[in-house]
Formats: structure tokens, C-alpha cells, sequence
């Protein structure tokens, strides 16, 4: 059997990125994945039948999908739903693409706002690691937003379209901060892959390879550098013996229960797979899971809270083509003086929904009358919309948390998870703030009407927190380098070790983040070998 330096658990946005950085150096690295291969060919858009296979296979809410490579999520008690990908390249196969990146408050807050613990480390510290993860994946996006005075190089930004255009007069008339969103998204060929073509929404898969997703970025290069990738292999726990980590246990897709080796562990499974990992990883000396002395794994669940605005319009838009999350976003409101609640929100703009959903979503609030009115109605509301989402910073709170569920199990016989989570009364403000806000920019639009509502449940896609980094085993479960505290030998390099949430995607700070861990293991594991 071949000894590994590294076993990377986890295929996606962080582990893609920590792999690549790890084999580039010359070490021997193995990635595992739950999940499969992708064949871009087979993505929904590339057929007619794009939205009803968007709502089975290629579902974002996992208990809703629950395909073969997924384990059971129990998120009845939460108002937000849990939403992943597992396969290899994660849930980058299905995000928008959004990729702004953290500001430099977002890593100080309670220095700056007594909000939240601060990190370990500051902005100035991740910034080198925004800059090559932007070339990595390929940023489109204007330079010179006063609110991200450090990216200094881009692509040209994805057009705003009438769409765009309509919704940057009415925040012009309203005197507030908007910007075309940086985007993960090819506006002209690089490295192989095509520029976009407007082919489909972007959270179905991008058969052009124009968005950046973990296997057609990190991945490819880290292959072609000699890593070991096998996919569909459900990793159960990390063996540990006499406090050091020394390899991980799990199923390939067939049933059959194998063992990797290798000289260190680094988890990369996402807020949710990682702490189910964590807990799992019980022994008769550790019955609470590795990593989990402080009892803090699973525990600071963030995600950030979604409430939706609609403006209908009497003219079309072209918001039924185009990547549909990276239209422009505004952040006028990310650090409010006056608003009655701390910290702060992102507004997003966001293309309209395909015909069904739209349809759907009609019939949902009763605009869309069957018989002779039904194409009127449809009519009235097909491109016809313009969507703003108000993107909430989420506060880390202990009893938001990640937690075995023993009732209900995958295939394999290891147990699924349960999520608790309750909306902080600071958020409520905040969305209400926002969405009042957002109406009437619509209003300043030339919307007929309006509605606003939230928080949207099947938004749970930023899940971070549950592994937090910080100082001390007093209040984490990770250091600044991203090793456990109490394991040796194991680390975790995902959204699970953020400290705070933001209010802006976070997925380009979850691949700087692991590409400075990435560094910092590098860092510690030649200086023990001396």
C-alpha cells in the first residue's frame, strides 16, 4: 500500500485548493470524495428537461436530494435548509459563482464592533492568498470598488444587461454604493476553458467550463502534478492512535470497508461533513469524537440568513439568460450607523427563474390562475421580475450546531446529522431592515408593485463555523495553522474553522483561507521533521 504524506478528505472548493498546494511542494497527497466524477455533458442545461432535473439530481437542499453519495441531514427544526453538492469539485458544480472576498473589518470584530470573536490572524495576512486564488479560478469583475481597493487585476465583469442597468439607475437615484459583482466566471478563454456563453443558470453546472469550479481549476493542475484522487469514497472517521492521527477509515461505493494511511490528516468536507466526521471519530478514550475535548465540534453553526425582494415590472428583461447570481451587488449597508441592529448586510441583485419555476412560484402566491387567464398571468410574470437578495451576516452562536443523528443512517451504517439552528434576533432586525430597503429601491426601479419575504429556506448554502480557529483550546477546536488542538497529526481546512461570517459569499475566502493553512502545515510539518 502506498504511504501517503497527506490523506485530504474532501474534493471540493477548500480541499481542491489544499491538495494543489500540497503536491506542488512534492509531497505525496491522496484526496478522497464521497461523491463522483462529474462529466459536464450530462448538466442540466445542456437539455430542455434543465429544471425538473434541477429539482432531483442535482437538487441543492440535501434532504431533498438524497442521492446514493449523500448521507441523511435532518433540518426540520431549522428555518434554513442545508444545501451541498457531493462530488468531486464539491459544491462549487453548483454555486452562482459570486466571488467577492472578505473585508477587512470582517476579521476584527471584536475589536472594532464587540461583535463576535476576532480571528487569529488579519486580512493583511490573507491577502496574497485572495490575489492567486482570483488567478487560479479566473476573476471577471471591475477594479476600483472603493470597498475593495486591494484587487487589482480582473477579466472584463459579466454584462449587466437591461437588468442590471435598471436596478444601477435606482441605486444612482438613491445615492448608495453598487458595483458589477466579481465573479468566478470566464469572460474570455483562459487556461483551456471557454468564456461564457449565457448556455444556463450557473447553479445547475456550467457545461462550457466558463465558471471555475474545484475540478476544472485546482484539481486538473494538482492531477497533472501526481495527485492520487479517488472519488466515491465515504471516509467515516480519522484513526487515531496514542493522540496522533494517522490515517482514516470509510466505504468505496461497492460497500467494501478500506483503510488509507498517511503521515497527517486535513479534513475538508465543508461546516457539516467535517463535524459529522469529527464526532464520528469516537474512541473508548475519546467517546465525544476527535477534536472535540473542549465539546466545541459541530457547535458556532453560521450561515447567512436570506431574505428575497421582488420588483415586477411591466417590460422584459433579459433575466432568463445570463449567469443568474452575478449581476451586480451593493454595500451600502454592510456596517449601517443608525440602523438599530450591529454589523451589516450585502445586497445582491439576482437574474429572474426559468419558465417552471416562475410558474411555480406564481401559483405559490396565487397569481397564476388556471383557464383562459393562465398565460396572461405567466406573462405578467416571466422576466418580468427583478430580485434583489439581502445576504444577512449570521453572528456564531453555541447552541447553533451540527450533531450525530443516530435515528437515521447512510448506506454505509454511520449515522446522519441533525442541524440546529434558530435565527439571532439581531438578524430579524437586520433582514427587515433590509428588505424595506430593498422595496424601495424597487419602487425608485419603476416597479409596479413588490414583495419582500425571508428568510428563504432553501438558501443554506454558506455553512461555516463548527471547527472554529482561535489561540487557545479554550474556545476552539483548531489553531492558526489549522491543527487540532487535541489530535495531533489531523487538521481541518475548510469554512468549518471560520470565526465569523460576513455578509458576502464566502467561497474565495474558503480557498485563501485553505491555501494559508495549506502554507502553514507545510510550514509546521518541515520544521518537526528537523
Amino acid at each position: 500500500m502506498t504511504r501517503f504524506d497527506f490523506v485530504v478528505v474532501g474534493a471540493g472548493a477548500a480541499g481542491a485548493a489544499v491538495a494543489w498546494s500540497l503536491v506542488s511542494r512534492g509531497y505525496k497527497v491522496l484526496c478522497l470524495d464521497r461523491g463522483p466524477r462529474m462529466d459536464p455533458a450530462r448538466y442540466p442545461s445542456t437539455g430542455n428537461d434543465w429544471e425538473l432535473r434541477k429539482r432531483s439530481e442535482f437538487n441543492p437542499v440535501i434532504s431533498e436530494r438524497q442521492n446514493r453519495f449523500d448521507y441523511p441531514v435532518d433540518d426540520s427544526g431549522s428555518p434554513i435548509a442545508v444545501c451541498n453538492f457531493n462530488a468531486v469539485g464539491g459544491s462549487t458544480i453548483l454555486y452562482s459563482g459570486h466571488f467577492p472576498r472578505f473585508l477587512e473589518d470582517d476579521f476584527a470584530p471584536a475589536s472594532r464592533e464587540e461583535a463576535g470573536p476576532d480571528w487569529p490572524f488579519a486580512y493583511a495576512d490573507l491577502a496574497p492568498y485572495f490575489t492567486v486564488n482570483e488567478k487560479m479560478m479566473g476573476l471577471s469583475g471591475l477594479v476600483g470598488d472603493p470597498f475593495y481597493p486591494q484587487i487589482e487585476d480582473a477579466l472584463p465583469p459579466v454584462p449587466l444587461g437591461t437588468a442590471g442597468e435598471t436596478l444601477a439607475r435606482a441605486f444612482n437615484a438613491k445615492g448608495w454604493h453598487w458595483w458589477p459583482s466579481f465573479s468566478a466566471i470566464l469572460t474570455r478563454p483562459k487556461d483551456g476553458r471557454g468564456a461564457c456563453l449565457n448556455l444556463g443558470p450557473c447553479n445547475t453546472g456550467c457545461p462550457q467550463g466558463a465558471k471555475a469550479s474545484a475540478d476544472n481549476t485546482y484539481l486538473k493542475e494538482a492531477l497533472r502534478l501526481g495527485l492520487v484522487l479517488i472519488p466515491e469514497f465515504a471516509v467515516s472517521r480519522v484513526l487515531v492512535r496514542d493522540g496522533k492521527a494517522y490515517g482514516v477509515e470509510g466505504f468505496d461505493d461497492a460497500g467494501e470497508k478500506r483503510v488509507f494511511t498517511a503521515e497527517h490528516v486535513i479534513l475538508t468536507s465543508s461546516a457539516i461533513g467535517t463535524a459529522r466526521i469529527l464526532l464520528n471519530s469516537r474512541t473508548a478514550e475519546r467517546p465525544h469524537g476527535a477534536g472535540n475535548s473542549g465539546g466545541l465540534v459541530g457547535r458556532n453553526l453560521m450561515v447567512h440568513p436570506l431574505g428575497y425582494v421582488e420588483g415586477i415590472f411591466p417590460q422584459r428583461f433579459d433575466t432568463d439568460a445570463g449567469p443568474q447570481g452575478c449581476l451586480l451587488y451593493s454595500l451600502q449597508f454592510y456596517r449601517p450607523s443608525d440602523a438599530g441592529h450591529r454589523l451589516g448586510y450585502m445586497m445582491q441583485a439576482l437574474r429572474g427563474t426559468g419558465p417552471v419555476e416562475t410558474a411555480l412560484a406564481a401559483f405559490a402566491r396565487r397569481k397564476l390562475r388556471f383557464g383562459q387567464q393562465v398565460y396572461d398571468d405567466f406573462d405578467a410574470h416571466y422576466a418580468k421580475q427583478l430580485i434583489l437578495a439581502i445576504v444577512c451576516e449570521d453572528i456564531p452562536e453555541a447552541e447553533n450546531r451540527v450533531e450525530l443523528d443516530e435515528s437515521r443512517h447512510d448506506r454505509f451504517g454511520d449515522p446522519g446529522v441533525k442541524i440546529h439552528y434558530t435565527l439571532h434576533d439581531n438578524t430579524k432586525k437586520m433582514m427587515i431592515h433590509g428588505m424595506s430597503r430593498g422595496r424601495e429601491l424597487m419602487a425608485a426601479a419603476g416597479a409596479t408593485r413588490s414583495a419582500a419575504y425571508g428568510p428563504v429556506r432553501n438558501t443554506g448554502w454558506h455553512l461555516m463555523g463548527t471547527a472554529r480557529m482561535g489561540n487557545s483550546l479554550h474556545g476552539a477546536v483548531v489553531n492558526s495553522q489549522g491543527r487540532v488542538y487535541d489530535t495531533d497529526n489531523l487538521y481541518v481546512a475548510d469554512s468549518s474553522v471560520f470565526v465569523t461570517s460576513s455578509c458576502v459569499n464566502p467561497a474565495n475566502t474558503i480557498q485563501a483561507v485553505a491555501l494559508m493553512l495549506a502554507d502553514r502545515i507545510d510550514d509546521y510539518v518541515r520544521s518537526t521533521r528537523v
